[in-house]
């Protein structure tokens, strides 16, 4: 994505300081949802789950850290410097933090996907394709949390692609976003 078409401040859903560290910027994005996955990472240990070398994982961590979207995670002691979101600890109730990264995450996601929909000739021919589906479903609150749960443990069966050493081959990076949610007034 070109500086041209990036988003501007008053149309970009990312909160200013992540429209800063992350233009589009897959391994960032990739390290933020490691993060918000497992609660803190080495460069080491986001190495061998992304399959980046630490040097890439090591600089990239520190890009993020200088732009305030993650923080050193208290440790004891050793060489090992792992991190977190800055915003796991920032705000004792949780509420507008919680807020802000889902902001991050879901603008993170639209703009994967508008990056994909602008590229998508430039993938080999089997994956010009994707799979997006909706659909509208009448559910009680408990029902749209059992939902929640069985998509995460169908995602969980595919984690240990994670391991480059797992990856059957032919295998890319994939995003599996699902969003559920109300739909008020209706």
């Amino acid at each position: 994505m070109s500086d041209d078409n990036r988003p501007t401040s008053s149309t970009s859903p990312l909160p200013h300081r992540a429209r800063q560290a992350l233009p589009e910027h897959p391994v960032r994005i990739a390290l933020l949802d490691l993060l918000a996955e497992v609660g803190t990472v080495t460069s080491t240990q986001a190495a061998t789950r992304l399959g980046h070398s630490s040097g890439l994982c090591s600089f990239h961590l520190r890009q993020l850290a200088r732009h305030g979207l993650i923080e050193d995670a208290p440790h004891h002691g050793g060489r090992a410097r792992p991190w977190q979101l800055r915003w796991t600890s920032s705000d004792p109730s949780g509420r507008e933090v919680s807020e802000e990264f889902t902001a991050l995450a879901r603008g993170l996601e639209d703009e994967s996907y508008q990056q994909w929909l602008a590229h998508r000739e430039q993938a080999p021919s089997e994956w010009q394709h994707d799979e997006s589906f909706s659909a509208v479903l009448h559910l009680t609150s408990a029902e749209m949390a059992e939902l929640a749960t069985s998509i995460r443990r169908l995602l969980a069966d595919y984690r240990e692609h994670d391991q480059r050493a797992a990856r059957p081959a032919g295998t890319v990076p994939v995003a599996a976003v699902t969003r559920l949610f109300p739909l008020l007034g209706q």
